[in-house]
C-alpha cells in the first residue's frame, strides 16, 4: 500500500494545471500525485519518473501518460528524448514513500528487521551494509554528522566500528543493537531515524541528485511554468530554498548592473507551506513536510 499524497490539493494548486499542458511528476511512487494531475488534463500529457522497480508496476495505461524508469537526476535528457519540448509544470515529492518504509527487506525503516540495503534502485551498486562495514571511522562520522545531523556522530560511528570488528553488520537489527549504547534516553527513535536517514542519503546520493535535478529545471520549464517541490528534512529544504531564490545550491546572489537579483524564478511561496494539523493527524508522514512553489520567469 502506497502512502496518501501529502498536501495533494496544495500541490495541485501550486502547479496551476492547464488541461492542455505538459507536466512531469519526477517522484511517481504510488502515483497519487500523477493520478490527480491526469484527472485535470484533457489533451495534455504527463511524464512520470521513478527509479524504484516497484513504482513501475503502478504505471497507468493511459495515452496521456508516459512512465520513465529513471532517477530524476537524468531528468532533462529524458524529457528531451521523450517530449522534445518544454514543460508547463514539474512536481517532486522527495524522500521515501510509505511503501518503501513498510517493506522490511528494503531496510529503510527502524521498525522492522531486514537486510541493511536502503537502495531506492536495485541497480545501485552501493548498499547500506557496504557503507556500515567498509567506511572508516572518519567517513562514518562525516556522513552521520552531515546527512543525519547526529550530535554525537563520532561516538556513534565508534560503536559501529567496534561492533563490526566482532562480526559484520548485515541487518537493521544488528545496526540498532550496535548504536544502542549511544542513543539518548527518551530520544532513541529520533536519533535512530537520523542514523538511518544519513545512510540512506549516502547510499542513494540523494542530495547530489536533488542538486542535479534542480539545476536542470530552468532549461525545461516554459516561462510561467511552475516548479513544486516537497521536502522532508532541513538538508533538502535548504537546497530547494536556495535554488528557488538564487538559481544555485549555495544561495549565492548574483545581480545585474542595476542591482536586480538574477534568478530564473518568481517565488509563489515566500515561506514553505506546511500541512494542516488535521492532515498530520490523519497521515503522520506529513508532519515534517515543507512545500515550496516557484514560477519560471522569462
Amino acid at each position: 500500500m502506497y502512502h496518501d499524497p501529502v498536501m495533494l490539493e496544495e500541490c495541485l494548486q501550486g502547479l496551476n494545471i492547464r488541461p492542455d499542458g505538459v507536466y512531469a511528476d519526477v517522484t511517481f511512487g504510488g502515483g497519487g500525485h500523477s493520478r490527480a494531475i491526469l484527472e485535470r488534463l484533457s489533451t495534455g500529457h504527463l511524464y512520470a519518473f521513478d527509479q524504484d522497480d516497484d513504482a513501475a508496476r503502478n504505471a497507468f495505461d493511459d495515452p496521456r501518460f508516459t512512465f520513465i524508469p529513471q532517477n530524476f537526476k537524468y531528468f532533462k535528457n529524458f524529457i528531451q528524448l521523450y517530449h522534445g519540448g518544454k514543460l508547463d509544470g514539474i512536481i517532486a515529492d522527495l524522500g521515501v514513500s510509505s511503501h518503501q518504509f513498510d517493506t522490511p527487506e528494503k531496510g529503510f525503516s527502524t521498525r522492522f528487521d531486514g537486510a541493511l540495503d536502503m537502495r531506492m534502485s536495485q541497480s545501485t551498486p552501493l548498499d547500506a551494509a557496504t557503507v556500515v562495514n567498509t567506511y572508516d571511522l572518519d567517513e562514518l562520522t562525516r556522513l552521520l554528522a552531515t546527512y543525519g545531523e547526529v550530535q554525537n556522530a563520532r561516538l556513534v560511528a565508534t560503536e559501529i566500528v567496534m561492533a563490526r570488528d566482532a562480526e559484520p553488520i548485515e541487518t537493521t537489527a544488528q545496526l540498532k543493537a550496535a548504536v544502542a549504547p549511544r542513543l539518548p534516553r527518551g530520544h532513541e527513535n529520533k536519533v535512530l531515524a537520523q542514523i538511518f536517514q544519513a545512510l540512506r542519503i549516502e547510499v542513494n546520493g540523494e542530495l547530489d541528485a536533488l542538486r542535479s535535478f534542480l539545476s536542470q529545471c530552468p532549461d525545461v520549464l516554459h516561462a510561467g511554468g511552475r516548479l513544486v517541490v516537497m521536502s522532508y528534512h532541513s538538508l533538502e529544504d535548504r537546497i530547494v530554498k536556495n535554488y528557488f531564490k538564487t538559481g544555485n545550491a549555495e544561495g549565492k546572489e548574483e545581480k545585474d548592473f542595476f542591482g536586480n537579483l538574477l534568478t530564473p524564478y518568481k517565488l509563489i511561496t515566500r515561506k514553505p507551506v506546511v500541512p494542516s494539523s488535521a492532515e498530520v493527524e490523519r497521515n503522520s508522514r506529513a508532519r515534517s513536510a515543507k512545500l515550496r512553489i516557484a514560477e519560471r520567469i522569462a
